[in-house]
């Protein structure tokens, strides 16, 4: 049975729920990231970017056979915009319900794993599609007024250091500054 689900402003995607996906479904509040993976989902024209892979992917036959494409292609964008290492997603897809339903997973399933995460990745960069993929996302989202910018988190620490502000050369050291700590100066 598909069902759509709809939470709040909408997560919404046709997904098989199952008794473990269920368990989520009752949550009150979304988060900032199923806020974020609700637009992405609506924003993005996912068959036309399977459509540009689908050639290169591997078909169904002797082996294991693969995770659907589109699957590893939303798992491969939530790594870059989550700044996710292989093994970091594979971790995420089994920690995070809102990335495994966008990625259309669900626990009772496999997942997939570190190497079949990296094997996609690698895929695309043999064949040029990773960067072609991305300034394509990137002109979407420009269009639908979403902008996505990259940054770094710094934690500042205030460490004990000698008092003087000197340098090598006896002069003043630009880069050393004083802050104040409730009221004990640093």
């Amino acid at each position: 049975m598909f069902v759509i689900w709809s939470h709040g402003t909408g997560f919404i995607m046709s997904h098989q729920l199952t008794f473990a996906d269920s368990e989520f479904s009752s949550k009150r509040r979304q988060t900032r990231k199923e806020i974020f993976l609700s637009r992405m989902e609506q924003i993005l024209p996912w068959q036309n970017m399977v459509e540009v892979i689908e050639p290169f992917y591997p078909k169904a036959g002797n082996g294991r056979r693969p995770y659907p494409l589109e699957t590893m292609l939303r798992i491969h964008c939530m790594q870059h915009w989550y700044n996710l290492s292989d093994g970091a997603m594979e971790d995420a897809l089994y920690e995070i319900a809102s990335m495994r339903l966008f990625a259309r997973l669900s626990l009772d399933s496999a997942l997939p794993d570190r190497t079949t995460i990296m094997n996609f990745r690698h895929l695309l960069e043999q064949h040029q599609l990773a960067r072609q993929l991305f300034k394509t996302i990137n002109r979407w989202l420009a269009e639908a007024g979403v902008m996505m910018t990259q940054g770094t988190l710094v934690d500042a620490t205030i460490i004990e250091a000698p008092s003087s502000t000197k340098n090598k050369e006896q002069q003043r050291d630009p880069e050393m500054h004083q802050t104040k700590k409730g009221n004990q100066w640093h």
